[in-house]
């Protein structure tokens, strides 16, 4: 029977509950589905001889966007099934997380290329004390011509790749659609993508989250006869789309990656360059480093400051504990900040009154480059620099009181 839910993300979104509904239930399949109805019997059926062999108080939670009998199969075989229009996978998900019951939750796909029949490992690493648990291809058998070559030797092993090198993560097989997942862990990482990206930000959110995380080797099987997969019902481009909108996450998601470090270089060359000039002209065996190389200094320490405190910004934004935005507002205190900047502002006003000096002496005229020069570049420098701290420091107070501190429940 149909149950609209007053905990439904959308007006659209309805339950449908079998007659033999799982009382209680321990662990949830929660699987999507948009014209299935080739397989869903079939992975229903494997569904349940897994639950069987697990031993568990299991349901099936089907999110289901179909317009074929793919709900109806489902629901008689006893599925909780969610109808929601067409709105892209990740979606799916988010649809259906009101109606999750169970305290673990397995995903995966109802095209019977995920192996439902062994659910207990992913319970298992739960149990153990795992909250993200991670399914992985490359560690347990892969049919023959079940991954296109162009997915299992370039597409899934570069992708990884460049999540563990950005996040220095061990993932084996990131695309890997079958895993679970605590129901508390996913609630709190509050999914947005809507689309096939959802994979990505949910393994790069488990990175931020630092969820102790493990991964479960599974059995990857062929597309049964007959079958079309999604991704070639969209056309050749597809796989490209769902590659780049990945890579797009990482991008997001990596902000202290592309921000942070390079940053963190950038500032400290660009102030060394500044300083080793501060006095003037430096000869260094034949080469000479003069005004320009001052200037290449002062931007590259202006530009490696900025991105620091964005990155600073992003790591609060992305903080699901509380913790960085507290230890940044106790570092940039008011107090502290003010007296600071008050002293980079003074520092900068005597650097720039030899400067000021010789204009006014000179009838408002530039006597040359000297010494004064380069301490009129520290000092500018030094001024920018004070009103990007200054900034930085009212962002930080301002996301402390619009986001959750570590004692308070984040919403």
């Amino acid at each position: 029977m149909a149950v609209p839910s007053q905990t439904a993300s959308h007006p659209d979104v309805t339950l449908l509950t079998p007659i033999n509904d799982v009382p209680n239930p321990v662990v949830t399949i929660l699987v999507p589905t948009l014209n299935e109805e080739r397989t869903v019997g079939q992975f229903m059926d494997w569904c349940i001889e897994g639950i069987a062999k697990s031993g568990m108080a299991v349901e099936i939670l089907i999110a289901d966007s179909s317009t074929d009998r793919t709900p109806q199969i489902a629901l008689e075989k006893g599925a909780r099934v969610v109808r929601a229009p067409k709105r892209g996978l990740g979606r799916a998900y988010i649809d259906s997380i009101p109606f999750v019951r169970g305290e673990f939750i397995i995903m995966g796909d109802a095209d019977c290329t995920y192996d439902f029949r062994e659910i207990r490992p992913f319970y298992d690493a739960y149990a153990a004390g795992a909250e993200f648990v991670m399914g992985s291809r490359f560690k347990g058998v892969i049919d023959p011509d079940a991954m296109p070559k162009l997915h299992r030797y370039f597409g899934t092993p570069v992708t990884t790749f460049i999540l563990n090198f950005m996040f220095a993560s061990r993932f084996s097989d990131i695309h890997c659609g079958m895993r679970g997942i605590s129901t508390d862990a996913l609630l709190r990482m509050k999914l947005r993508s809507q689309g096939w990206e959802y994979a990505s930000e949910m393994v790069l959110k488990s990175v931020h989250m630092k969820l102790r995380t493990t991964e479960v080797p599974i059995h990857f099987h062929k597309d049964p006869e007959g079958r079309l997969s999604h991704m070639k019902r969209r056309g050749w481009l597809e796989p490209w789309r769902a590659g780049w909108a990945n890579l797009k996450a990482m991008f997001v998601y990596g902000v202290d990656f592309f921000l942070g470090k390079p940053g963190a270089i950038l500032f400290a060359a660009g102030l060394v360059l500044m300083l080793a000039l501060i006095g003037g002209p430096l000869t260094i065996g034949r080469l000479q480093l003069s005004t320009n190389f001052m200037l290449l200094g002062f931007g590259l320490a202006i530009l490696g400051q900025s991105m620091l405190f964005s990155a600073g910004l992003a790591k609060i934004l992305f903080d699901y504990s509380g913790k960085v935005g507290l230890k940044f507002h106790l570092m940039f205190t008011h107090k502290r900040v003010v007296i600071v900047c008050l002293a980079a502002i003074g520092a900068a006003a005597v650097g720039l009154y030899p400067l000021m000096h010789d204009f006014l002496q000179h009838g408002y005229l530039p006597e040359g480059i000297g010494v004064q020069t380069h301490w009129a570049i520290i000092s500018i420098w030094l001024l920018i620099a004070a009103f990007q701290t200054f900034i930085f420091a009212l962002m930080v107070r301002a996301m402390r009181l619009m986001l959750p501190g570590p004692d308070q429940e984040r919403s």
